[in-house]
């Protein structure tokens, strides 16, 4: 994963628990390096292992670190300099997600090594989609979770999520169910 994720996973740390805790969180993985470079790919190992420290560390299942990590990940994105990237791809909840493989393609131009999830949506309501999550990686379900929830705060769109498909056990991807309120019109 890029060194982008790995700065959010810090900056998330740092902003709810402290630099002191992050601290504990690089010796718990082992870290030695002193920052990360955004644009640079470091091994998928050292995201899940800086995950698993800082689920030890700060006392927090792995899932609802990822969950909260996703959530985070919407508005750390956007002030890294991905807000125009983001106003781009959809000006809804709805619209963002179903453009969002297109977003991962062009972010890829940047980022060669970048090998992004893809998200398929079906079954769109008035106030439900169904989101096909495929990815290489295991066990990020939880934060796509998050990155629903955030989604739904960047649009004013008070989303609930429903993880109903699991990946293995009941087939080749994750299903999420979200439910969303749009904001009424006078």
């Amino acid at each position: 994963m890029y060194g982008l994720v790995n700065k959010a996973i810090e900056q998330l740390v740092v902003a709810n628990y402290g630099e002191a805790r992050w601290r504990e969180v690089k010796d718990k993985a082992g870290l030695e390096l002193g920052s990360f470079v955004g644009m640079k790919a470091y091994p998928d190992a050292l995201t899940y292992k800086l995950v698993g420290a800082a689920s030890e560390v700060l006392d927090l299942e792995p899932g609802p670190l990822l969950e909260a990590f996703g959530e985070y990940w919407i508005l750390y994105t956007a002030r890294e300099g991905y807000g125009e990237l983001l106003e781009a791809s959809g000006g809804s909840f709805v619209e963002f997600l179903e453009n969002l493989d297109m977003l991962h393609a062009r972010i890829r131009l940047t980022m060669p090594s970048l090998k992004p999830p893809s998200i398929r949506v079906t079954d769109v309501g008035t106030d439900s989609v169904r989101v096909h999550y495929h990815s290489d990686r295991d066990g990020l379900a939880p934060m796509v979770v998050g990155l629903l929830r955030g989604l739904g705060k960047r649009f004013s769109t008070p989303v609930e999520v429903v993880h109903d498909k699991v990946r293995g056990k009941d087939g080749d991807h994750d299903e999420f169910v979200a439910n969303y309120v749009t904001a009424l019109t006078s």
